[in-house]
C-alpha cells in the first residue's frame, strides 16, 4: 500500500542559462548548461479527490482540471497537466488530486527554460506529497515527456536535466545521448553575464520545431540515425544537401565540438578561447541555424565590443530571450548595465540585467 500523501509540501527548481551546445540536445549531442539564482517555486496541498486547482502568480484565477482528464488548452496549465498526464503513462497512479500555488523569477519567454524550472519544481513536490520512487534523472524524464508529448514542444532533455542537476557555481556537461554528466567548475577569474534582450520567444511555437524536422531530415539523408554520429570530417557531404539542410546539420555538428573545446577550455581557465567560442557559436545560430533576430544580434554586438567582455552569444531556443556573456573577474554587473543601456537606446527595448542579480 502507497504511504499516505503528506498534506503540504514546498519545492523549488532553477532556470539555466546555456553557455554553450545550442540545438544539439535533441541531435544527440553535447550541452553546457549551468542554473541562474532565479526559481520557480510551489505550494503542493494534497486533496483528498482527484481534483487539481492550480494557482500562478501570473495570473488572476486558479485553473482546476481532473485527474485523467487531462486536456490541452494552449496555456500554461499544459505543463502541470502534462506532468501528471506522464506520471500515470508511467504507472505512477497512487498520485492524487492536490492544490498547486506556483511563482517565478524566471522570465517567460527568456531562453532560460522557465517551463523546464516549473517542470521539475511541480514534480519534485508530487513525488515528496505523494511518496514517489524518483530519482532526479527520473524527473528530468518526466518533463521532457510531458514537453514533448502533452505540451507539444519538441524540446530536447537538457532544460530538464539542467533544472534537476544543475547548480550556480558548477557547468552542467551534459552528453544528451548517454545522459552520462559531470560537473566542470565555473572559472574564478570571470563574472557570467546574462540579459534578457526585452524579445520574448515561444518554444512550443513552429520555428523551432521545424528546426528539429529539418536536422531530423538531414541526417535520413546522410544516413545516420542522429547528427550526433557526424564528425569534422563529414562535413564535406553535410554542405552538398540542399539549403537549409547542410546548414543546419553544419550548426550541430560544429557546436558539439564546440562544447568539447569549451570544456577543455573552463578546465584549463583559458578565458580568451572561451569567449572566441561564445562568439563562433552565435554566428553559427545567427547563420546556420537561423534562430537569432534582429535585436539579439545588436545586443551581442554590443557585449562582443565590451573591453571587459571575453564574448557573448544568445542563449537558449531562438527567436528572442536572453544573451550570455562571460566578462572579466569583477565587471560583470558594470558591463551589463553599460551593454543594457546602450542596447536600451539602440533598440528601444527594455533589457533586464537578470545575472549578477540586483544586489
Amino acid at each position: 500500500m502507497p504511504p499516505a500523501p503528506i498534506s503540504r509540501v514546498r519545492a523549488a527548481a532553477p532556470g539555466r542559462v546555456n553557455l554553450i551546445g545550442e540545438h544539439t540536445d535533441y541531435n544527440g549531442g553535447f550541452v553546457l548548461p549551468t542554473a541562474i539564482p532565479q526559481r520557480t517555486r510551489v505550494e503542493l496541498v494534497a486533496r483528498g479527490d482527484r481534483r487539481v486547482t492550480a494557482h500562478s502568480a501570473n495570473t488572476a484565477e486558479a485553473d482546476t482540471y481532473t485527474l485523467g482528464d487531462e486536456r490541452r488548452r494552449g496555456d500554461w496549465l499544459d505543463y502541470v497537466q502534462g506532468l501528471t498526464w506522464a506520471l500515470r503513462e508511467k504507472g505512477f497512479v497512487e498520485v492524487g488530486g492536490f492544490e498547486l500555488h506556483v511563482t517565478s523569477d524566471v522570465p517567460l519567454g527568456g531562453g532560460l527554460s522557465s517551463s523546464a524550472s516549473l517542470e521539475v519544481a511541480v514534480l519534485r513536490a508530487i513525488r515528496d506529497a505523494f511518496g514517489l520512487e524518483l530519482d532526479d534523472l527520473s524527473l528530468a524524464r518526466l518533463g521532457q515527456l510531458a514537453e514533448n508529448e502533452f505540451v507539444g514542444a519538441r524540446s530536447g532533455i537538457m532544460d530538464q536535466m539542467a533544472a534537476s542537476l544543475a547548480d550556480e557555481s558548477t557547468a552542467l556537461f551534459l552528453d544528451t545521448r548517454s545522459l552520462e554528466f559531470r560537473r566542470v567548475p565555473l572559472p574564478a577569474e570571470a563574472d557570467l553575464v546574462v540579459i534578457h534582450s526585452g524579445v520574448a520567444h515561444e518554444i512550443s511555437g513552429g520555428d523551432y520545431n521545424t528546426r528539429r524536422a529539418e536536422c531530423e531530415e538531414a541526417a535520413r539523408q546522410l544516413g545516420v540515425p542522429q547528427l550526433r554520429d557526424l564528425t569534422h570530417a563529414d562535413l564535406t557531404r553535410v554542405e552538398r544537401l540542399p539549403d537549409p539542410l547542410g546548414r543546419r546539420a553544419r550548426h550541430v555538428v560544429t557546436e558539439d565540438e564546440r562544447v568539447l573545446e569549451a570544456v577543455a577550455a573552463l578546465e584549463r581557465a583559458d578565458l580568451p578561447r572561451l569567449g572566441e567560442l561564445f562568439r563562433a557559436s552565435h554566428n553559427s545560430m545567427r547563420d546556420d541555424f537561423e534562430v537569432s533576430v534582429p535585436d539579439v544580434d545588436r545586443l551581442v554586438e554590443l557585449a562582443q565590443a565590451d573591453e571587459d567582455v571575453y564574448g557573448a552569444r544568445m542563449t537558449g531556443g531562438g527567436f528572442g530571450g536572453s544573451v550570455v556573456i562571460l566578462a572579466r573577474r569583477g565587471q560583470g554587473r558594470a558591463a551589463g548595465e553599460r551593454i543594457a543601456r546602450a542596447y536600451a537606446e539602440q533598440s528601444g527595448r527594455n533589457p533586464t540585467l537578470l545575472v549578477p542579480p540586483p544586489a
